[in-house]
């Protein structure tokens, strides 16, 4: 398949695609009907339904019994540590291999042209990003989100949770479970926000943003604290009435949903005419520039507060402006501080 039908490559192997990244028209204005209906089916395939289909299996087959969960205890909670660790080690592991050790598509489709085995770096554990990024998924990722969702279904189990059942609440709970990639948005920003506050950045965030050049092994390459944060999302359906399965979606959408804005390609291929969309654009250009996209785009919220870059030269042009605008406004509280608390001058003593 040619790439460069649906995109241009610059001198460095860079590729990026014609279209600009694309806000989701739930919340544009005016609203416009026809772009809704024609945005809705990719809202559902593959990504999201592959995610809720995968809470349903859990459910049926990977939870233990209520009666088990309403006491903690280390036998369930390494059990799902193992199902996690597993599913997380084929799910990642599929797009590793296929993009990354095969290259069964080379570089095609792929915003930065170089490959991450390719460049050793000492910001990483063994110098390897590859390496660094695996072990901190499973070291902390999925030990954490293990523990997050041991705590929930524990709730779940003894009642701390207000629990809906379906066939008493099917429309609610239908409703609920549509809006689970909007609650992750809304979390996701919030959180992304505060962890490039400076001080967290410094600690925290920059452990993530150390991958320039996300890979599949990247997308939960974080800090305890970051994964602590990133994972909390399923508390939302501690304090909400809601559903175990939908909040196993809500944590599998975080943990499994991590991978399309971090698998580096804009799409991967699936046979020789067809390819799946990851929609990571977006994304991949707050990994570029570090200070827009905080958000996925499913609501404008980087549109709202002014970080939203959509790949053009106009995006372009509005980050550099924030740049200078922000650099000029340090430069002026600067000034003032300097003439507030003028230096004493310094005689030369007498020769």
């Amino acid at each position: 398949m040619d790439d460069l039908e649906y995109g241009k490559r610059n001198k460095r192997g860079d590729w990026s695609p014609n279209e600009p990244a694309a806000l989701a028209p739930l919340f544009t204005t005016p609203f416009d009907l026809k772009a809704l209906a024609k945005w809705l089916p990719h809202y559902f395939f593959p990504w999201n339904i592959l995610f809720a289909l995968s809470a349903v299996a859990y459910w049926a087959w990977i939870i233990p019994p209520v009666e088990t969960m309403a006491t903690l205890s280390w036998g369930w909670a390494l059990w799902l540590y193992a199902v996690n660790a597993v599913a997380t080690f084929l799910f990642f592991g599929a797009f590793e291999l296929h993009l990354y050790v095969l290259r069964r598509q080379a570089n095609r489709f792929k915003y930065n042209g170089k490959f991450p085995s390719e460049q050793k770096s000492g910001v990483f554990w063994f110098q390897s990003q590859n390496l660094d990024n695996i072990l901190r998924t499973f070291l902390s990722g999925v030990t954490i989100w293990t523990a997050i969702e041991v705590v929930t279904l524990w709730a779940f189990a003894n009642g701390y949770a207000p629990w809906l059942g379906f066939a008493d609440h099917p429309v609610y709970l239908a409703a609920l479970a549509l809006v689970v990639p909007v609650i992750h948005e809304f979390h996701f920003f919030c959180v992304h926000r505060l962890i490039h506050t400076p001080f967290l950045y410094k600690w925290v965030h920059s452990v993530h943003h150390n991958s320039v050049n996300p890979s599949p092994w990247s997308s939960l390459s974080m800090h305890p604290v970051e994964h602590l944060l990133y994972f909390s999302t399923m508390f939302y359906h501690l304090i909400i009435p809601s559903n175990p399965i939908i909040a196993l979606y809500q944590l599998n959408y975080a943990a499994f949903g991590a991978i399309p804005g971090h698998v580096g390609f804009d799409k991967v291929e699936v046979g020789e005419d067809h390819v799946v969309d990851s929609h990571a654009y977006a994304h991949y250009l707050h990994h570029k520039y570090f200070e827009v996209n905080y958000g996925d785009a499913l609501i404008p919220l980087d549109k709202w507060f002014g970080t939203w870059h959509d790949g053009s030269p106009e995006g372009e042009a509005r980050m550099n402006e924030r740049y200078r605008a922000r650099k000029a406004k340090l430069a002026a509280a600067e000034a003032r501080r300097a003439a507030r608390n003028p230096q004493p001058q310094v005689k030369e003593a007498a020769q």
